[in-house]
């Protein structure tokens, strides 16, 4: 079940535990259950004066294993083994229940102890899902703090039959009350900020009345990180509004070409990303969309950007690194069955097709390694891609082409992604060579085609592509004085965050340079 060296670092951790708490499992007599009573009675016997187990649980749910306080105010339980990805998020509920403070902010804290309702949580992960932990966690921790909320984290692969009933198709799937209440990543942030339905208008007005910046950076993937570290280390005051810092790295399975870096995940890196610019006393505001960039003279030549909730952000200069998304097919039926069947994390979703039929649309590196990935898994892929050939590396080419279980259509145009009114259940192409039309029937569809910019909100504002990148020259300057831009919302070739991260240094020090030969704001 654990090998020594991790019931030795477990050990350790467990020694943070102060206060006393009991695990109460309902097994059966599956083999899940007797590895969920193994690694029960080793948690047990690493803290045995303060955790105490028992094996007389009636959930209905089996196997599972709730953590309960003596006062009945936390109501959490794991279904299925919480091992994999969520092994970290199993060691923080016994460190949360036993009295280890949490690292999220006080002020969070608060608000999630202050919520009001009746908040039951069923959130549905994969082991093998890299997206999963933080709503896990997320969730978890909420129940630790306010006994109004309950949380059920159930493992889809042990409970297959439950997952088909319920049509979970995607994960992480949240239920609330037994209705969806969210799904894919969500943050602690976003998680709190969708109940507490007056945190809009209080983030806003606490967010205008924050003084003007010398630089503001729009977006905290790659791009905007090293931004902000490069702004920050020239002393002056330094912003950061990001929907999600990190960007698109936390939806990146393996990170392998990051110089210097052998091998990482991408919520690692995201995770990195976000610790050094937060090292350099920079003001972090996660979960800030930009809807507006307000070039003015006004008020001693400050540009605005204007945010979804309604604030306002005034700063000497800007840099935009909005980043870029997965592009959608945009043929019918793709919004209508979006994680109902229609994916775009291979590695999230594949376990829930296990022994199912799926598609991969898109032939280049992403669709054709989402394709090798899919088949190990699946009962068979059908991979369609719209050029007359497949435009990944020959070796990831090769690779597809010897698996038994893969079909590949070339110069096919996917025309319909079709379903019985709740989930997916076949694909239809159309031969560009013959305009034959022709349907496969299959249970799930991964989206694999590659990136839009987000830079929607900017038409009108400054130059944009035909393809709707920020237009920029050498040193990251846009059309707009005083607004810079940089990685993959960017004419700038090749989406790489190495390359991102290098743009972004760039664009900061273009801007340090512009605010330099400027007046200060009076």
């Amino acid at each position: 079940m654990l090998d020594q060296a991790l019931k030795t670092q477990l050990a350790a951790y467990l020694e943070r535990v102060t206060l006393p708490f009991e695990l109460v499992a309902s097994l059966d007599d599956s083999e899940t259950a007797r590895q969920m009573r193994e690694l029960l009675e080793i948690i047990q016997s690493l803290r045995a004066d303060q955790i105490s187990l028992r094996l007389d649980g009636t959930d209905e749910r089996k196997p599972s294993f709730s953590l309960e306080r003596a006062d009945g105010s936390l109501s959490l339980r794991f279904a299925g083994l919480p091992l994999g990805h969520e092994f970290t998020s199993l060691v923080l509920a016994l460190l949360w229940a036993g009295g280890h403070p949490p690292k999220a902010e006080q002020a969070l804290q608060d608000q999630i102890k202050a919520l009001d309702g009746d908040f039951d949580f069923e959130v549905y992960m994969s082991l093998s899902c890299h997206n999963c932990p933080d709503v896990v966690q997320a969730l978890t921790l909420m129940a630790i703090l306010n006994p109004k909320v309950r949380t059920t984290v159930i493992e889809g692969g042990a409970f297959q039959a439950e997952v088909e009933q319920r049509q979970v198709m995607a994960v992480p799937m949240v239920l609330r009350n037994g209705e969806v209440f969210g799904a894919g990543r969500m943050t602690l942030e976003e998680i709190v900020a969708k109940l507490d339905k007056g945190s809009a208008a209080r983030e806003a007005a606490r967010l205008s009345e924050k003084a003007p910046y010398d630089m503001l950076i729009v977006g905290g993937g790659p791009a905007g990180a090293a931004a902000a570290v490069y702004a920050a280390r020239k002393g002056i005051r330094t912003g950061v509004a990001a929907e999600r810092m990190g960007g698109q790295t936390n939806d990146t399975m393996a990170i392998e070409n990051y110089i210097s870096v052998l091998e990482t995940d991408g919520p690692k890196f995201a995770a990195a990303l976000e610790a050094q610019v937060r090292h350099y006393g920079v003001d972090v505001m996660n979960l800030q969309q930009a809807v507006k960039l307000l070039p003015t003279e006004t008020e001693g030549g400050l540009i605005q950007v204007e945010l979804a909730n309604g604030g306002v952000l005034r700063s000497r200069s800007v840099v935009l690194s909005t980043g870029a998304r997965w592009r959608n097919v945009n043929v019918p039926g793709e919004q209508e069955y979006k994680n109902k069947g229609v994916a775009y994390c291979p590695h999230c979703d594949g376990p829930l097709f296990k022994g199912k039929r799926t598609a991969v649309i898109g032939g280049g590196n992403s669709g054709v390694e989402a394709a090798i990935d899919l088949a190990g898994i699946v009962q068979h892929v059908t991979l369609i891609e719209f050029a007359d050939q497949l435009k990944a590396d020959a070796v990831l080419v090769a690779k597809l082409k010897s698996l038994p279980n893969v079909t590949i259509h070339t110069n096919a145009q996917t025309t319909e992604i079709s379903g019985d009114g709740s989930k997916v259940n076949g694909i239809r192409y159309k031969d560009r060579a013959t305009g034959e039309e022709h349907h496969v029937e299959l249970e799930g569809i991964f989206v694999q085609i590659g990136l839009v910019p987000n830079t929607e909100w900017l038409k009108g504002t400054l130059e944009l592509s035909r393809f709707g990148e920020i237009v920029v020259d050498a040193k990251g300057h846009t059309s707009v004085p005083g607004v810079f831009a940089a990685g993959d919302c960017t004419t700038v070739p090749y989406k790489q965050i190495v390359i991102a991260a290098g743009e972004g240094a760039k664009a900061a020090l273009s801007a340090f340079d512009h605010l330099i030969r400027i007046p200060a704001a009076g």
